[in-house]
């Protein structure tokens, strides 16, 4: 896993997930929501979360699920520039 997160960003853990009662489950990134699962891609994240072994491991399932956390531009201090 030690090339999957080069830059060690997922050991400050920044995504964590919640699930409503309708098993609703709302993704967020360092506190700011950036995904809603409802249906069968609920159920499979899920599924995924509980055969995790580790934090690292689910951090890595939350990084892929919301995508685009690959390229650096998802950094606090990014801004666009026009």
């Amino acid at each position: 896993m030690s090339n999957i997160d080069k830059r060690n960003r997922l050991s400050e853990v920044p995504f964590h997930y919640r699930v409503t009662k309708d098993n609703t489950i709302f993704l967020d990134y360092e506190g700011k929501q950036v995904k809603i699962l409802k249906g069968k891609d609920a159920e499979k994240f899920i599924k995924k979360m509980n055969v995790a072994e580790n934090e690292k491991e689910r951090q890595l399932i939350l990084a892929k699920i919301t995508g685009n956390f690959k390229r650096g531009n998802e950094g606090k201090n990014y801004s666009k520039k026009s």
